[in-house]
């Protein structure tokens, strides 16, 4: 099987819209997490505007109380999993992350922008 590739729509990555103000504690928690978490790198405003409609679901599904729907849990946990917010939905698509120092990664990230930018 071939891999197509794209330019993405914002070379330097999408920045993360700001989490919603009701969300409930554990929903704002899993959205802040992804800022911070290394597939973010690659998202692109589809995939944020994807983890907010999740944070919003799991805020909901939490502010019900007791009376949390399986139903909806297991569509939230689905549809994170689509965000690679797991390791095993990661390893399934061959992606590690790995842990460097902080000046590595930010000349990694440099060299790996620049070589991008020089595709184009």
């Amino acid at each position: 099987m071939e891999t197509v590739t794209a330019p993405s729509a914002n070379p330097d990555g999408a920045a993360a819209p700001p989490p919603e103000e009701d969300w409930h504690p554990i929903a704002r928690r899993w959205y802040d997490s992804l800022v911070n978490s290394g597939q973010s790198f690659f998202f692109e405003p589809s995939d944020w505007a994807q983890a907010a409609y999740v944070a919003e679901a799991m805020s909901r599904n939490l502010n019900q109380g007791q009376r949390l729907s399986g139903q909806l849990f297991a569509a939230v946990i689905s549809a994170a999993s689509d965000l690679l917010t797991t390791e095993g939905s990661r390893r399934r698509l061959r992606i590690e992350l790995s842990k460097a120092e902080a000046a590595e990664v930010d000349s990694g990230i440099a060299d790996l922008m620049a070589a991008y930018k020089a595709q184009s």
